[in-house]
């Protein structure tokens, strides 16, 4: 377990499938996600297995709260599109429990992962893409500290119409920067 304030991240089990697909099936959770079309429970699962073979350090984190005496998964995160010769990676979010959205979850997320990028995996960029049309992520993840470095024009089509895409990154002075 990595351990934040007010989350915790775990790796993912074949038991969360379900509440992906559903999260995944939600046109609101899906309308800033890569993913298009409705999700089935059987390619999910057969997505799990691919995952399940990747190396550990691109393994999907579950985004739990405490919640009772235990905990509930709100979202998940992970690293993925490493570069090890230059130590980067992409990293990729989603609160798909919309009864935690503005409630800083995903800052705290954020926040999280970066420590644990550039504290644990050694890492000296991370960079994520964001759609220009998710206003509330982009704030999200300039709180947490990256920093816009371009778009891509009409990179990804949604709902009729082409959107462009930001490219938004931490480098580890950036980062380091507010810990002194």
């Amino acid at each position: 377990m990595i351990y934040g304030e007010r989350i915790r991240f775990r790796h993912i089990e074949r038991s969360d499938l379900p509440t992906f697909v559903r999260w995944f099936n939600d046109p609101e959770v899906r309308e800033n996600l890569s993913v298009y079309l409705p999700m089935s429970l059987v390619s999910e699962e057969r997505w799990f297995e691919n995952r399940s073979q990747s190396h550990p350090d691109e393994q999907i984190f579950g985004i739990e709260v405490p919640e009772g005496d235990g905990w509930t998964l709100i979202g998940n995160c992970s690293f993925f599109g490493f570069d090890r010769r230059v130590r980067s990676a992409e990293i990729g979010i989603v609160i798909g429990e919309k009864p935690y959205w503005n409630q800083g979850y995903g800052t705290e997320a954020m926040q999280l992962l970066l420590k644990h990028g550039f504290e644990t995996l050694n890492l000296n960029r991370i960079q994520l893409l964001v759609y220009e049309t998710n206003p509330r992520a982009i704030r999200t993840y300039e709180k947490a500290g990256f920093v816009y470095e371009g778009r891509m024009r009409q990179a990804q089509y949604k709902n009729g119409a082409y959107l462009d895409v930001l490219i938004m990154s931490v480098l580890r002075p950036e980062w380091n920067e507010p810990q002194a």
